[in-house]
């Protein structure tokens, strides 16, 4: 019984997340992705911030490479967007270092979402990003924490 439960849980979570972000127009598989970075980074509030941190600058990192990509291009043509692919995760070893920035895992997850909306560089568009992202956040915790504690109570 407690297996179905979770399972209704989880069902209902996901099915809230994707009525929600259908009808506020939010895509969804942004909302999914910052979920799994949940699960995936610690299962914890605090791990989740920990990795919104590397992933919000991931994204300022894809708009790093876009603008710069850009104008390396009107000099070098097509090989301008690559090197400044090479130049900008060349330095993720570097920036890794620094205390909040080291999970590297999660810049990725910051541009993947960047250049998977490809948003206009504003900052409406930009910072609409992380609306889906803390609200996946948001769901996997509340799917997370309501699952644990169904187990807690039919453990008894």
């Amino acid at each position: 019984m407690k297996e179905f439960i979770k399972a209704i849980t989880m069902g209902a979570c996901g099915g809230l997340a994707v009525f929600t972000s259908f009808s506020l127009h939010w895509p969804t598989w942004v909302l999914f992705i910052a979920w799994v970075s949940y699960y995936l980074f610690g299962k914890s509030l605090k791990s989740a911030l920990y990795a919104l941190i590397p992933m919000t600058t991931g994204v300022i990192m894809g708009i790093i490479i876009q603008t710069l990509g850009e104008i390396l291009s009107i000099y070098l043509g097509a090989i301008g967007f690559p090197l400044a692919v090479f130049f900008l995760i060349t330095s993720l070893t570097y920036l890794s270092k620094i205390k909040w920035l080291g999970n590297i895992p999660a810049w990725f997850i910051g541009l993947i979402i960047f250049f998977g909306i490809h948003p206009k560089l504003e900052a409406e568009p930009i910072l609409s990003l992380f609306i889906p992202i803390v609200a996946g956040i948001c769901f996997a915790f509340i799917n997370d924490t309501t699952t644990s504690i169904i187990s807690k109570k039919h453990k008894n």
